[in-house]
């Protein structure tokens, strides 16, 4: 078996490459600036692609940051299909099926595109990890904005999908299989604040505030209108209850509880 992984530079990629390596498994490193003995991966270069995975027969497929998703990820499936490739790990979201976040919309048609290349496939449907909100902490004063509400959010830490994504990679009985991988526990936003606040030792509280309100705030603060518009969706679709749902499936595979959300708030903010 000759495995590959994508975007292995970015957050994601890295720490999986971390727990390949752990796991002692042997691996290409794929990314637009690959390692010597790495491939050159850019979802948009067909023929690249193409190149980049001969000779490969499986694939930790992790989904683009930001563009035209679709064609991209249907430009490295084709290239898949093409080249040999006999399995697809790909990092989709939550429910992505029926998920009514916009989110949601480029992973769906990918999975489909994957279902309909023939390929074996093993869908990996991360949750939010941690690290989106307590990323935000070192330049939040006091009050962390959304527009979520009450809702609950089952998130993870990213280390936790990048662990269930090596483990996928590396031992059998994964074929064909969609996980929908969430944390231990599901929390809301006040929670959260009540956490930073006990673990700073600072007042620190949630605001929820009209989407229309905290779209407007982040294109005034810099964001793009599609990011900014991306984040508010999440976050309304957080209030109505569409990332609640706490499932085992990331348990199963990590083999013990999810990183709980005061550890990741400590190592954000050194408490």
């Amino acid at each position: 078996m000759t495995l590959l992984l994508t975007g292995a530079n970015g957050q994601l990629g890295t720490l999986i490459k971390k727990h390949l390596t752990e796991r002692g498994a042997t691996f290409l490193e794929g990314s637009r600036t690959p390692p010597a003995g790495g491939r050159r991966v850019d979802y948009t270069d067909p023929a690249g692609l193409e190149q980049a995975f001969a000779g490969v027969t499986k694939l930790i497929l992790i989904s683009a940051p930001s563009g035209d998703r679709v064609t991209l990820h249907r430009n490295a499936v084709t290239a898949a299909k093409n080249a040999g490739v006999e399995h697809i790990i790909y990092t989709s979201v939550t429910e992505a099926p029926t998920s009514p976040l916009s989110l949601a919309v480029d992973h769906k048609a990918t999975e489909e595109a994957i279902r309909d290349a023939g390929l074996t496939f093993t869908f990996l449907r991360n949750n939010m990890y941690h690290e989106n909100y307590t990323g935000q902490l070192a330049h939040t004063e006091g009050v962390f904005v959304t527009s979520a509400g009450s809702g609950l959010l089952a998130s993870a830490a990213r280390d936790d999908f990048a662990l269930a994504a090596a483990v996928v990679a590396t031992t059998p009985g994964h074929e064909n299989t969609a996980y929908e991988l969430t944390g231990s526990t599901a929390w809301t936003f006040d929670d959260f604040a009540a956490q930073v606040a006990s673990i700073t030792g600072k007042p620190f509280v949630h605001k929820s505030i009209p989407a229309a309100e905290l779209r407007a705030g982040y294109v005034a603060a810099g964001l793009p209108e599609e990011a900014a518009e991306v984040f508010t969706d999440i976050y309304v679709h957080i209030a109505d209850g569409a990332l609640a749902d706490v499932r085992p499936d990331l348990e199963k595979l990590i083999g013990r509880q999810a990183t709980p959300l005061a550890d990741s708030i400590r190592a954000a903010v050194g408490g």
